[in-house]
Order: C-alpha cells, then sequence, then structure tokens
C-alpha cells in the first residue's frame, strides 16, 4: 500500500506519531525535493530506497510508484497533503490503476506560522472564517483576489505569493482597506532558519522584497489579536448563565 504522509511545514518534529512510523517501517520513500527536511529521513530504516521527486515529471513519478507499489511505500509531502500538493493527480493515477493508498495528515504552513507569530485566526467579533489560497499570477485562480479580498472580516493566508504583494496592496487598496491593515509574512515557517517580517499593507513590500523562496502571507485585521466581542466559551456570565439552565433542569 502507498501512504501519502504530511512531513509538515519544516520543523522535523512536527510531522504526526502516525507518519513517523509510516517512515520506520517503508521499504520506499519518494519525497518533495528541499521543501522537506532531511532530517525526517533519518526515521528510515537502513536499505530503505528513498528517492527526490525533484526533478520528475508526473510520468517519471507514476513509473516509479508502479515499479514499487507492491512494497511499503510513502509519497512524502511538504505540509499537509491536502493543500497545494499533486496529491489529486496522483491519487487519479492510483485509482485507474487499483493501487490502495491511504492518506496520513500534516501540519500546513498556515498553521506553523500562526504558532510561531503566537496568533489565533478566529477572533471573536473580527473574524469567524480562515481563507487560504494565493495571489493570482501566471498560474490562473478560478476566484480572482479582489473576490476573496471583498470577504473583509475573514483571516487571509495566502502560500505562493511573495512575490505578488504589490499585486494584494493594490486590490487591497481598491478595496477600502486601511494603510494599516495588519500584513505579516512569515519565512520558511518552523524551519531553523525562519524569520518573521511585521508590518502594514502600506509598508511591507519593502520589508520583504529580498525574499525569493518560501514564505507564507498573513493579512488582515485578526492580526491585531483584539477582540470585539465576549467569546462564550470562558465568559464569568456565560458560565453563570449555564450554571443556573443546569440546575433549573
Amino acid at each position: 500500500m502507498l501512504k501519502f504522509v504530511g512531513a509538515g511545514p519544516g520543523d522535523p518534529e512536527l510531522i504526526t506519531v502516525k507518519g513517523m512510523k509510516a517512515l520506520q517501517e517503508a521499504d520506499v520513500v519518494l519525497y518533495t525535493g528541499s521543501l522537506v527536511p532531511k532530517e525526517l529521513l533519518n526515521w528510515c530504516r537502513e536499505g530503505t530506497l528513498i528517492e527526490n521527486s525533484a526533478d520528475m515529471s508526473y510520468e517519471d513519478i507514476f513509473s516509479f510508484i508502479k515499479e514499487h507499489h507492491s512494497k511499503k511505500f510513502v509519497r512524502l509531502h511538504t505540509g499537509d497533503s491536502s493543500l497545494f500538493s499533486t496529491t489529486a493527480k496522483q491519487v487519479e493515477f492510483l485509482r485507474s490503476e487499483g493501487i490502495e493508498f491511504e492518506v496520513i495528515p500534516g501540519v500546513t504552513a498556515a498553521f506553523g506560522a500562526a504558532a510561531s507569530v503566537g496568533v489565533e485566526y478566529t477572533i471573536p467579533g473580527v473574524s469567524q472564517t480562515l481563507i487560504i489560497s494565493r495571489v493570482e499570477g501566471r498560474t490562473p485562480n478560478p476566484e480572482s483576489l479582489r473576490q476573496l479580498l471583498s470577504n473583509k472580516n475573514s483571516s487571509f493566508a495566502f502560500y505562493l505569493s511573495i512575490r505578488l504583494i504589490e499585486k494584494l496592496k493594490t486590490t487591497a487598496y481598491e478595496l477600502g482597506y486601511s494603510k494599516m491593515t495588519p500584513c505579516w509574512v512569515v519565512e520558511r515557517a518552523t524551519w531553523e532558519d525562519e524569520k518573521v517580517y511585521k508590518g502594514t499593507i502600506e509598508d511591507i513590500q519593502e520589508k520583504v522584497s529580498h525574499i525569493k523562496g518560501v514564505a507564507l502571507i498573513m493579512f488582515g485585521e485578526y492580526l491585531s489579536q483584539q477582540s470585539t466581542v465576549e467569546s462564550h466559551l470562558y465568559a464569568k456570565k456565560y458560565k453563570q448563565e449555564g450554571e443556573r439552565k443546569s440546575k433549573a433542569l
């Protein structure tokens, strides 16, 4: 059986226990190049066939899978395989070939970045919706950036967009966002060389213009972490109301 395993966003300790066990038991591992921490491959047994898919085409990957699928096979993807991976196309191939598979989830960069900077995406009265997307560039996006940003009470996490901050800024201004709207960038979230840049939509571009690699853009008022209504979960008055109702029952 082939197992898709989410490697996590960068910190090798952020793989799940189940994912770690899959690597320990694997006969074959096909991993996603420089995006997967090499330390994770230390979990593999001596003699495990380990291949890097960075320079492979889909045809190469499919051929490799067909050759080795009868063994304990791990397809190691960065982050979580449900976001910005090539899992769907690989699953389509596996199903067409009648090859069994399992998906083991991982921690995606949006959650790794939030943990690094210590923020919550869902702030009472500010945002209860997280939108994970990317700014449209050469690759088309079915939803325009204007459509996405029209959801002004949402929290945004943009992947694969570090070179498109100018477009994010321009579109935000067109939609009436304040120049002081928080915009942060987390470069290589959870890796040892992680860097965090905090600013606003007005000044963040000049702070991150040097970044060429992997980075996540966080955008929205949620970054201020200031709720405008009281949460029911721990608020004293709501707990007291709950206790009174419980006693009445």
